[in-house]
């Protein structure tokens, strides 16, 4: 699915009313429409439906606010006893909104303008009584800090204990970067329109979100093609139609060899996670390369691998390039850096690999952290095949050599502009993952939880994409594959955990049950 940032969308809207002769007061009811029948789905349904349930609706002065009001409207039709808190002077709404105030006050629903604290009473009873409440103070032209009135307010909303309705984006949370500067409404649900917003899913923005539900509104499809969007989220059926096909007479050379280098004392767990994941995501073949102090630890933790040592008591040294350059003959993929340590002296390594591996690579952990020591060493891949890197913030901003704060603030645009720079695909880890790709084009990713927030799962995830790459899938796609599924797993997981205390390996274990279910409902959707 595609995902735009304010400019995008006004343009799309804008297109919609003026080239192809879409009504904006039918794009405003479709709205409410889609604001209604989610809260017909989140109130609790009794005998009587919403008839007699109250509804809160806090309406600011543009399309947002006019949106608000038409949900209001429709509130009302269906038997709600409807409040509407205007938090401007009733003429400086203007348009739509102005005529769907018109509506409104032709109802039995309830309006109030709040010019001040003498308000303060008034809205917090009404809150406390709510079933609903629908924030349409500010829409996705919002920029900077709440104004202080309705700051206040805002904070009253959020302790308010009815469901919280945003509609498009939570008010005080900018479309485009998803900052908050003091405090926003924290919704149970966001409702948004035509397409998803780049804040929903940056900075602060998944944190008030809550749910997200888009809805189109009636923009065709077709209209939106035209738009040359490049930003997008990953949904199942994206991801289940990037998932290789397995044949009948498939077998181990066919299902892919990929090359782990891994692993250092006091850190065989890391090439052993990384292996997990590889061989949970379907690799035919797994040749792990670690130090040989701990090659006998590593091979007897995972016997479905194979493990060559390598010069390197600790850690592996330059002489480890010999075993790596052999053991890669024939293969599909590389990974390097699970677990490494920083070792100086394999950074000679990296620079062979770099440069005389023809295979897609992916680099990780502590291969990041010795790049940041050399950097240009990342040119040396230019045109010599695909390459995926996987930092989290810190590993980034090292990268970049920058503040991890620079990399929060500008995750989206860092990612996409190293991608094109380094021409690599970059996995920028997070609460929301990144993919961005060397042809400018990024992808959120919408699963996982704060339970991956723990020791090893990075491991998993790097070994996951060897297992797409050496199966055949292209990097950019390996990359969307594994970062999706291993988020996925995670979600699973989370259903009988919570988001605490479920293990990497047990996230290893869950990927190829959650493949199957993607693959399984893609089944059952060409059946239906």
């Amino acid at each position: 699915m595609r995902v735009v940032n304010a400019e995008q969308m006004r343009q799309i809207e804008e297109n919609a009313i003026h080239h192809y002769g879409i009504p904006s007061l039918l794009l405003m009811e479709n709205a409410a429409w889609a604001v209604v029948e989610e809260i017909r789905r989140c109130i609790p349904k009794g005998k009587e439906g919403l008839n007699g349930r109250k509804a809160v609706i806090l309406v600011g002065k543009g399309n947002n606010g006019g949106d608000g009001l038409a949900v209001a409207r429709h509130l009302v039709f269906q038997g709600m006893d409807v409040t509407v808190l205007v938090f401007a002077p009733l003429k400086e709404l203007k348009g739509d909104a102005a005529l769907n105030l018109h509506l409104f006050q032709g109802t039995t629903g309830k309006l109030f303008v709040i010019e001040g604290e003498k308000q303060r009473r008034l809205t917090r009873l009404a809150l406390a009584q709510a079933d609903v409440v629908v924030d349409a103070l500010f829409g996705i032209g919002m920029r900077g800090a709440l104004p202080g009135l309705i700051e206040e307010y805002v904070d009253e909303v959020n302790c308010a204990p009815g469901w919280v309705v945003s509609i498009d984006i939570p008010s005080g949370v900018e479309a485009n970067t998803g900052k908050v500067y003091r405090t926003a409404v924290r919704a149970q649900t966001t409702v948004t329109f035509g397409l998803p917003k780049w804040g929903l899913f940056l900075g602060e923005g998944p944190e008030y979100c809550g749910r997200v539900v888009v809805d189109p509104i009636s923009i065709p499809e077709s209209y939106l093609v035209e738009e040359g969007i490049s930003t997008f989220v990953l949904m199942d059926d994206d991801v289940r139609d990037m998932i290789p096909i397995r044949h009948l007479k498939g077998h181990k050379g066919t299902h892919g060899k990929g090359i782990l280098v891994a692993g250092s004392k006091g850190m065989s767990g890391a090439s052993v996670l990384a292996g997990q994941g590889a061989l949970r995501s379907g690799i035919g073949l797994l040749q792990i390369v670690a130090p040989q102090g701990i090659a006998k630890e590593v091979d007897a933790s995972i016997t479905e691998a194979t493990v060559w040592s390598a010069p390197g008591e600790d850690f592996l040294n330059e002489e480890a390039w010999q075993v790596v350059l052999k053991q890669s003959e024939k293969a599909k993929a590389l990974a390097v850096g699970p677990g490494l340590g920083e070792n100086i002296e394999f950074i000679s390594v990296l620079e062979e690999i770099l440069k005389n591996i023809s295979c897609p690579i992916v680099l990780d952990a502590d291969a990041l952290n010795l790049i940041a020591l050399e950097p240009g060493l990342l040119s040396l891949r230019n045109g010599r095949g695909g390459l995926i890197l996987t930092p989290h913030p810190g590993e980034m901003a090292r990268l970049c050599q920058c503040s991890v704060e620079d990399i929060e603030r500008n995750r989206l645009d860092i990612a996409v502009a190293k991608a094109v720079e380094w021409e690599a695909v970059v996995v920028l880890k997070g609460s929301v993952t990144i993919i961005a790709s060397p042809d400018g084009r990024a992808f959120f990713n919408p699963t996982g939880n704060p339970g991956l927030g723990a020791g090893g799962t990075g491991d998993v995830l790097t070994g996951s994409i060897l297992a797409w790459l050496a199966q055949g899938v292209s990097p950019l796609e390996a990359a969307c594959l594994g970062v999706y599924l291993h988020g996925k797993a995670a979600d699973e997981l989370a259903k009988e955990f919570g988001w605490s205390g479920f293990t990497a390996s047990e996230v290893a274990d869950q990927i190829p049950k959650v493949r199957r279910a993607l693959e399984y409902k893609g089944l059952e959707g060409k059946k239906g």
